[in-house]
């Protein structure tokens, strides 16, 4: 028995007057989900609790079995294993976007949070940071790469730092650019913050003048000037999904976030030839891949990035049609696999992205899970809306996992 968890990042969403009140998954075709809705179960899930808007990372490791209050411990470790970063204990990372900045009197201004998004150049504008040494504090060594688009991931190694520091990153455009705090009065606190500040000054030296950015410049794209950081973390201390149900589980991811995560809880690493992250992502390609190492794997993750690229650019005509690139991968998927006797499909979002917001919001997002065996309900679509009548009903992020490794046989007895 196998199963496969698909998550469709940021797919819930809210009535969009746009399409005539229809959220983006009601309005977009979806032969292929609604099917899964009627031979399956469906409900909906509150990833973290009612309520609360839920971060990627904390998401995933809620759908993954891992309470995120007990076990999370930042953002920027899962980052940084995501581009291939080993993280030693001691090392703390962050999140880190290219970003376009505007020097004022009193600081620098953030004009784009993502410099355009699209930063081809990344890779040789993170040689170029790699070679600035600190000063502040010289007995600790950083890491600048790039992963896709305009993210990538900082790594501090060395003695005495701290995880417990802010942002630089003000998380809206027009806002000044942050300087990074210390959140405890420890002396690591207060040593990670000041190397961050001095990067966060000499990373917009390193790249201003950078003749890559005054080709963008001239090519009419916002320049890639500066880098703003967030979500530092150090990796959390947890039994990886092999050792605590005794499965062999793989994800299938591009985005650096989702492979940190699965990695961190001891899934091995695929990537989908076709599988940008982006709008152009190739869906058949990701179920070729999945249904390629399917055969060695109980369960394989996989992460569906275009419906939340869509939903913070608050375009819901787009993302009905990345929703249906997602359904055509979901068919893809039905038809290799054999839902009667051999595999399960559990298909959800990781949060509620509403276009109209163009930020994750805390509502419930749709869940459907089919199978040999599974209790199936009078549901018939695949929506926000109608899961809501779902056998499922209403649960948690950290419910998932255990229902799926109880339909593969994989759970004990509690008592006796």
């Amino acid at each position: 028995m196998k199963a496969l968890l698909i998550v469709s990042d940021g797919m819930g969403d809210r009535p969009n007057k746009k399409l005539g009140g229809k959220t983006p998954l009601q309005a977009a075709e979806t032969p292929n989900l609604d099917y899964v809705a009627k031979i399956g179960c469906c409900g909906i899930m509150d990833t973290i609790s009612p309520g609360i808007p839920p971060g990627s990372d904390t998401a995933h490791l809620a759908i993954f079995g891992y309470d995120p209050y007990e076990y999370y411990t930042g953002r920027g470790a899962f980052e940084a294993l995501g581009v291939g970063i080993r993280i030693y204990p001691g090392d703390v990372a962050f999140r880190a976007n290219f970003a376009t900045f505007e020097e004022q009197e009193n600081g620098l201004l953030v004009t784009d949070r993502r410099a355009g998004r699209k930063v081809p150049e990344g890779g040789k504008l993170a040689e170029k940071l790699n070679k600035y040494r600190l000063k502040t504090a010289k007995d600790v060594k950083f890491r600048f790469e790039h992963s896709v688009e305009h993210r990538g991931v900082l790594v501090l190694s060395g003695s005495g730092l701290s995880y417990k520091v802010s942002d630089t990153d003000p998380h809206e455009t027009l806002q000044m650019v942050h300087e990074c705090k210390p959140l405890d009065d420890s002396k690591e606190a207060l040593k990670t913050a000041k190397i961050v500040n001095e990067l966060n000054t000499a990373f917009h030296e390193i790249l201003k003048n950078n003749p890559l950015n005054q080709e963008r410049i001239s090519r009419g794209e916002p320049p890639a000037n500066g880098v703003l950081l967030r979500g530092a973390g150090i990796l959390p201390k947890v039994t990886p999904l092999n050792q605590m149900y005794g499965v062999s589980c793989s994800c299938v991811a591009a985005a650096a976030l989702y492979r940190g995560v699965a990695a961190a809880v001891g899934m091995k690493l695929f990537k989908a030839p076709g599988d940008t992250a982006t709008y152009e992502t190739d869906e058949e390609s990701i179920a070729r891949t999945v249904l390629d190492i399917l055969p060695e794997n109980d369960l394989v993750f996989i992460h569906f990035k275009p419906t939340d690229n869509a939903s913070h650019d608050g375009n819901p005509e787009l993302k009905a049609k990345m929703i249906e690139k997602l359904d055509n991968m979901v068919g893809k998927l039905v038809e290799g696999i054999d839902l009667e006797n051999e595999h399960y499909i559990a298909v959800t979002a990781d949060h509620t992205t509403p276009c109209s917001v163009q930020e994750h919001t805390g509502e419930p997002v749709p869940l459907v899970m089919a199978g040999p065996g599974v209790r199936t309900d009078q549901t018939t679509a695949f929506s926000e809306i109608d899961c809501q009548r779902g056998g499922l009903g209403r649960l948690r992020g950290k419910d998932i996992m255990p229902i799926i490794m109880d339909y593969l046989g994989k759970t004990r007895i509690f008592g006796s």
